[in-house]
């Protein structure tokens, strides 16, 4: 039996230059099995994913759709480590996350996962490089060297000259860059992105899209978008449609053509008829939800790795 398929045992994993872990050669940069996730509200148990199954592999391009109740935040909250599964297996970077504390899962995160969202979650009054460089003071690295790498990466997503702006001094596109900068800083082995549109105009949107497919291509970090847009989501590699807290569809495509799709599963196969699933994801990655009762940690962890101090004492989600 392989580490990987051996439940709770640790894969071989390597360490980047920056301190990041990236799975071993063959092994997915996340692995979903039959994943569910069911919120207790008042005492009634309303599921927002039923049986979940999806791998994401080193360097994927993939668009998750699907309307709102769909279960495509929920999806997102799982995949980023911001939350547990109540059922089912979920992998991220080889390990698999029920064997984790809150702490252990914080640090998978941080060295794991980078996240982008809708709302920028920038810090107001620090410059742009003191944000970018945020995540890397929970890998123990000294400022001096903190600085030179999110000066670095500023310099990547086109920013070298607005080192020092704070976010009030910066355009939209421009503190988008900047959250895209903090979420590749540490050199993750996937970048969730949450909207990363949503706010821009049509240009600046492109423009960001341009960026995040530029480095996708470049750095190999796989990248996965939600979005309610459709153009959007026709120019991922992969679309994986959601609804009713399953996935409908997951479809490989290239430059727009449609190749093939995955065959579903029994569970995926259910009638259409099927009574959805009440709405009780959270609204976004980055905001409260019954994933987060206390509002906004999600986007605390996804600048840091690290959920606020009273959440790691909680302990994990159930």
């Amino acid at each position: 039996m392989s580490a990987r398929s051996e439940p709770g045992l640790r894969a071989p994993q390597s360490r980047t230059k920056t301190g990041s872990v990236t799975p071993p050669p063959g092994v997915p940069a996340i692995e979903a099995v039959d994943v569910s996730r069911t919120y207790e509200l008042d005492g009634v148990s309303v599921p927002a994913l039923r049986g979940v199954s999806l791998t994401i592999a080193p360097g994927d391009y993939v668009a998750v759709i699907g309307p709102s109740g769909s279960g495509k935040s929920t999806l997102m909250h799982l995949l980023g480590g911001l939350d547990r599964p109540t059922d089912g297996r979920l992998v991220i970077g080889g390990r698999d996350v029920a064997t984790l504390s809150a702490p252990e899962l914080a640090t998978l995160r941080n060295e794991t996962i980078g996240f982008v969202f809708q709302a920028f979650h920038l810090l107001p009054r620090t410059s742009a490089v003191d944000n970018v460089a945020l995540p890397l003071v929970y890998r123990g690295i000294g400022a001096r060297q903190r600085r030179e790498r999110a000066a670095a990466m500023l310099g990547r997503v086109g920013l070298g000259h607005r080192l020092h702006h704070r976010p009030n001094q910066l355009s939209g596109g421009e503190q988008q860059r900047v959250a895209i900068a903090r979420a590749l800083v540490t050199d993750p082995a996937v970048l969730l992105a949450d909207e990363p549109t949503g706010n821009l105009d049509s240009a600046t949107g492109e423009a960001v899209l341009e960026l995040l497919e530029r480095l996708n291509a470049e750095s190999g970090v796989a990248l996965v978008m939600v979005t309610h847009d459709q153009e959007v989501a026709a120019r991922a590699r992969r679309r994986i449609a959601a609804r009713d807290g399953m996935v409908r569809s997951d479809t490989v495509t290239a430059g727009g053509d449609r190749l093939h799709d995955r065959p579903l599963s029994d569970r995926e196969r259910r009638p259409e008829t099927l009574d959805p699933a009440p709405s009780a994801e959270p609204r976004s990655v980055s905001g409260s939800g019954p994933g987060h009762p206390s509002g906004g940690s999600g986007g605390a962890a996804g600048a840091t790795g690290r959920l606020p101090r009273h959440e790691q004492r909680g302990g994990g989600a159930p």
